[in-house]
């Protein structure tokens, strides 16, 4: 049960919002009630339709009890009771959902890092499998996709592969994709038909905004280098490639895809930030210990979370016992949707059990 006293002071600050916006209040002031008014309105419009929904229910249970309303009007009543207490319902476990901590990072774009693990070219293969898994998922997203850093596998798929993803709420969907995933199937070189297991790390940065993370140019040792391609080749004859060494963490990062320096210098900035900020990120959930109990999974990219079974075409979430016949439209991209809404269901359920909403 939602406190009445909590909806109430929810309703009156956002009623407070409204009513300073209309005194002509200074631009900074005025840019930050319209994102509190942003943040808060689709709450509030859940709060109101609540409401409106419990005065119904409760004017339809009054009409059922009234010993004076006649047969045929309470029987009406009463066939639209169900429906009211399926709305109040509905709407209280929405409210509770709106009313729970927000992650800032859930507006955020992403880093997204795949790495093949064991088992050797059919990891880096599985690896590609992966990555254009993402790629598909965000088109049909409408968002964007850019390779900051790539290294090929011998056979195909990637080594390892770095890419900016940018839209709306990427985080927000992508953040339970971190970990070990698990590839079971007979690859193409296998002539007796052997099943084999690969893995492939995944790991899902919030990027960092101005706001969140201050990089001090002194804190920075920068190098350049040739950039060389597979097999050890130049790829130019320039020493464009750039290697950032944040020193007070130790963080190094390294981008040579463009021939440009200042391009990779760039891109190699925008992933140092995201590796600092993910690095303060864990360190303040270290210091909160329930919330961190309450991660789907430990967020341990070590840990495996997920596996694709191809002889059976079975995805399986291990983390929340998911299993989902559909392999193909998974991979595809097309049904990652229904594993991403299973994973945040179960998250806020355990937010909402440890809230005691």
């Amino acid at each position: 049960m939602i406190s009445a006293n909590k909806l109430d002071g929810l309703l009156n600050r956002f009623a407070e919002i409204e009513h300073h916006m209309t005194q002509n209040p200074d631009p900074d002031t005025y840019i930050r009630l319209s994102r509190d008014y942003a943040e808060l309105e689709p709450l509030v419009s859940r709060v109101k339709a609540l409401k409106a929904a419990e005065e119904n229910l409760a004017g339809i249970e009054a009409m059922i009890a009234d010993p004076v309303v006649e047969p045929d009007m309470r029987e009406l009543a009463e066939a639209e009771r169900e429906e009211a207490e399926a709305d109040v319902e509905r709407l209280t476990q929405e409210v509770k959902i709106g009313l729970l901590p927000k992650d800032k990072a859930d507006t955020h774009d992403v880093i997204l890092e795949v790495r093949a693990g064991t088992g050797g070219d059919e990891a880096a293969l599985f690896a590609g499998d992966l990555f254009r898994m993402y790629q598909r998922y965000a088109a049909l997203k409408g968002w964007k996709v850019e390779v900051l850093s790539a290294s090929e596998g011998e056979v195909g798929g990637f080594k390892e592969v770095i890419a900016s993803v940018s839209g709306d709420r990427v985080f927000s969907r992508l953040k339970f994709e971190s970990g070990v995933h698990r590839v079971q199937r007979v690859p193409e070189t296998e002539s007796g038909g052997r099943i084999h297991t690969s893995a492939a790390t995944v790991a899902v940065l919030p990027q960092a905004e101005d706001v969140d993370i201050e990089v001090n140019d002194s804190d920075l040792r920068i190098d350049t280098f040739r950039a060389s391609g597979a097999g050890g080749q130049h790829v130019n004859t320039t020493d464009s490639a750039v290697r950032i060494t944040h020193l007070p963490t130790g963080i190094v990062v390294a981008v040579q895809d463009e021939r440009s320096q200042h391009k990779n210098r760039a891109k190699a900035m925008q992933l140092l930030r995201a590796k600092i900020y993910d690095v303060e990120r864990e360190r303040a959930a270290s210091e909160r210990t329930e919330a961190r109990r309450l991660q789907v999974g430990s967020g341990d990219r070590s840990e495996r979370i997920r596996t694709y079974n191809f002889p059976q075409g079975r995805v399986t979430d291990h983390r929340i016992g998911l299993t989902l016949y559909k392999l193909e439209q998974v991979i595809a991209g097309e049904a990652l949707d229904e594993v991403v809404e299973a994973l945040t269901l179960d998250h806020q359920a355990k937010l909402l059990a440890a809230e005691g909403l």
